[in-house]
Order: C-alpha cells, then sequence, then structure tokens
C-alpha cells in the first residue's frame, strides 16, 4: 500500500469549497475521486477570479486560482443531474463507489431520486456525506449556507475584531474549511465501520454545527459563566500576555502561557519589579487586571526593535513570532523545510509548476501524495464513461449530443 487510502473510490458532488477541501484531504490521502461537474460551467470557483494562474509567458491562463487550491487529485466528468439519463449515469458510476460527497442544498438531490433514502437499498454499502450550511433538521435546514454568513451566526465575528470596531469575520473562509476537514474525519470512521460490517451509513455535516463545535475554549467561557465574550482585539481572553505588542519599530507576536515564562520575560525586559506587583503576580492577575497590564508591558516593549525581542526571547525560550504577510510566509525557512508548496505539471502552465499548497499531514509509512492536477472541465468525462461503465464511443457522444454530459 502507497497511500492511506488507496482503493477506496469516492463519487464527489460537491462545489464551492467545504465538500472540495472534504475530498481533496481524501484524494490526498490515496482515495480516487472523481469529481461531477455541471456541463458548460462546472464548479462555481472555476469563475472565482482573479487571480489566475500564470503559464510559463507568465500570462494569465484561464485557471482559477481559488478552484485549483481545493481540487487536485480528482478526474473531472460533466453530468446534468437534472436529467434522467443523467442521473442514471450518477447511480452506474455508484456502483464502483464507497462514498459519495455532496453538499448542495437540503434536498436538492431527493428531487433528482440521489437523495440516501433513494440510493440506500440499491447501494446498502454507501457512505453518504451531506455538508449543508444547517444540516438536515431544524428550523434553518432549508436555508442556503455561506461562510460569512455562518461566520456571523456562528459567533466567531462576535469575538474577532477591535473592541471598539465592527464585528470581523476571519480572514479565510474558516466556516467552509472546517466543515471539509469535519466531513473528512467523519467519512474515516465511517469508512472503519463499513469495513468492520459491510454496512455504509449517512453522514449529516452542518456548517452552523462544525463552527459552534471549534468555538472551543470562547464556547466554554461562556458556558461557565452565561456572559459572552468581549472582542478582544489580538489579545487572548483567558491568557495575558499572550497577543500582538509594539516595539520601536512595529509589532510582534508575544505568547507567555505560565508564570515562570512570566518570570523571565521581565527579568529579561530588566522590569523585576514587575514580579512584586499583586497585579502581575500570577496569570489570574494579570487577567483580571488585564488593561493595566496591557499597558505596562507595551511601554517595555516598546523600547526595542523587533528583531532585538525576537532573538532574545527565542533565547529565553520564550514564545514570541514575527506578523508575516503571505510572502514572508511562503518564504519562510521552516515553511520551506516542511515542504509546504508542492509544485505539479499543468496542461495549461506550459513549462511553469503550478504551485499548490501542501497538505500539512505528515505520515511515515502512507504520506499524502500528489498524483494529478486540478483537472480541466470534464476532462476525464471520455475516459471515466468508458472505462467505469463501459459506454461506446458513439453513446458517448450520442449523450454530449443531448446535453446529457
Amino acid at each position: 500500500m502507497n497511500n492511506s487510502l488507496e482503493g477506496i473510490k469516492v463519487l464527489d458532488l460537491t462545489r464551492v469549497l467545504a465538500g472540495p477541501y472534504c475530498t481533496q484531504m481524501l484524494g490526498d490521502l490515496g482515495a480516487d475521486i472523481i469529481k461531477v461537474e455541471r456541463p458548460g460551467g462546472g464548479d462555481d470557483t472555476r469563475g472565482f477570479a482573479p487571480p489566475f494562474v500564470k503559464n510559463d509567458n507568465g500570462e494569465d491562463t484561464d485557471l482559477s486560482a481559488y478552484y485549483c487550491g481545493a481540487n487536485r487529485n480528482k478526474k473531472s466528468i460533466t453530468i446534468n443531474l437534472s436529467e434522467k439519463e443523467g442521473q442514471g449515469l450518477v447511480r452506474k458510476l455508484l456502483s464502483d463507489c464507497d462514498i459519495l460527497v455532496e453538499n448542495f442544498k437540503t434536498g436538492t438531490l431527493e428531487k433528482y431520486g440521489l437523495g440516501y433514502k433513494d440510493l440506500k437499498k440499491d447501494f446498502p454499502r454507501l457512505i453518504y456525506c451531506s455538508i449543508t450550511g444547517f444540516g438536515q433538521t431544524g428550523p434553518y435546514a432549508s436555508r442556503p449556507g455561506y461562510d460569512g454568513l455562518i461566520q456571523a451566526m456562528g459567533g466567531v465575528m462576535s469575538l474577532t475584531g477591535d473592541p471598539d470596531g465592527e464585528p470581523m469575520k476571519v480572514g479565510v473562509p474558516i466556516g467552509d474549511l472546517m466543515a471539509g476537514m469535519f466531513a473528512s474525519v467523519g467519512i474515516l470512521a465511517a469508512v472503519r465501520h463499513q469495513i468492520q460490517t459491510g454496512q455504509g451509513q449517512f453522514i449529516d455535516i452542518g456548517m452552523l454545527d462544525t463552527h459552534v463545535a471549534w468555538l472551543a475554549n470562547q464556547g466554554m467561557n461562556y458556558l461557565s459563566t452565561d456572559k459572552n465574550p468581549d472582542r478582544l482585539g489580538n489579545q487572548h481572553p483567558n491568557i495575558v500576555p499572550y497577543q500582538v505588542m509594539p516595539t520601536s519599530d512595529g509589532y510582534i507576536v508575544l505568547s507567555i502561557g505560565n508564570d515562570p515564562t512570566f518570570e523571565r520575560f521581565c527579568k529579561l525586559a530588566g522590569e523585576e519589579k514587575l514580579l512584586g506587583d499583586e497585579r502581575f503576580k500570577t496569570n489570574a492577575d494579570r487577567v483580571s487586571n488585564r488593561e493595566f497590564v496591557t499597558n505596562t508591558l507595551n511601554e517595555i516593549t516598546k523600547k526595542h526593535k523587533s528583531d532585538w525581542w525576537l532573538t532574545e526571547l527565542e533565547k529565553q525560550k520564550i514564545g514570541c513570532g514575527p506578523i508575516n504577510t503571505l510572502s514572508e510566509v511562503f518564504s519562510d525557512p521552516h515553511v520551506k523545510a516542511r515542504e509546504m508548496v508542492v509544485q505539479m505539471d499543468h496542461k495549461k502552465t506550459g513549462k511553469a509548476p503550478l504551485k499548490l499548497i501542501a497538505n500539512p499531514i505528515k505520515m511515515e509509512q502512507t504520506p499524502p501524495t500528489y498524483r494529478m492536477p486540478p483537472p480541466l472541465l470534464g476532462e476525464h468525462t471520455d475516459e471515466i464513461l468508458s472505462e467505469k461503465i463501459g459506454l461506446s464511443k458513439s453513446e458517448i457522444i450520442n449523450l454530449k449530443d443531448k446535453g446529457i454530459i
């Protein structure tokens, strides 16, 4: 076995981000992914541009960078799901698949006879994962889900941003990404069950549910107190100092997780006198006196440049770091050493490699692999229909003429 999920076959009816991110992770781990897209347009993210990926002449291709970020290790087939013949093709493909993943609005695939209840009898081994905004039950089940909407309804926007500013969403679509990650975990657990029992099951992933789940310490802070946490900007709700700190020429992040570390910080800064002040004595004291402690420490960190602080704090094993731009992230020697960018050949880019963000999972025996670049729309339609279903060239041409594929 070269890959953890080698031999696992997935029919991917997802688009945009939550679903494609989930299936890309399964693909990276070795699963065979057939991505079903609508004829003519395909996954919506094919049009989420600019930016486009550039070719070896430095010119824009028609490849959306957004699309490429969540669709490697997949083969693309176009099928019109609203047509009976298209629905029949999906059923034929499922005869050779272990998993179906979809993120249509609740009830959409049922209209096409492709809901879990429609398929369960004919495909008892099928793992059917549905990713929606609000799940299959509850008063919001019929609503469409969007990342920004979920961040707002799920509470993270109330926790993010300057205390005196407006609520702020996270700078990446974290609602989509976390839904995709939870979906992949659920699928892998279901695969284990499938292997043991021969039975499939339905997996109901709601973006709002997953969002609430990762409220983590802030969610627990509320449940423990019945008090809405304040927006703290770049400060930590339970630890001080654990935040952005000003220096004489910029900013750094300082992360002091316990009292012995704070003592080392005070000695480094030449501010041992703070250790005798009850407001600074323990982390609980510092949290209780957050404003005074923060203002005091800000004046201390302003005495030196960022490089001085980062160097000296590192020597004392005190958590710290620069606030990097993305150019600094991807040029960081540690990020490079961890091989967090992968390069793949692509038909559209010529001799220029297509750069993609790598899978972060490091596995000794069966690491992620990068076997296929993000596919062109319908690139593998003929291949899949011929090899998986056994259709002839004339039958495939006929389906194309009728707009089924």
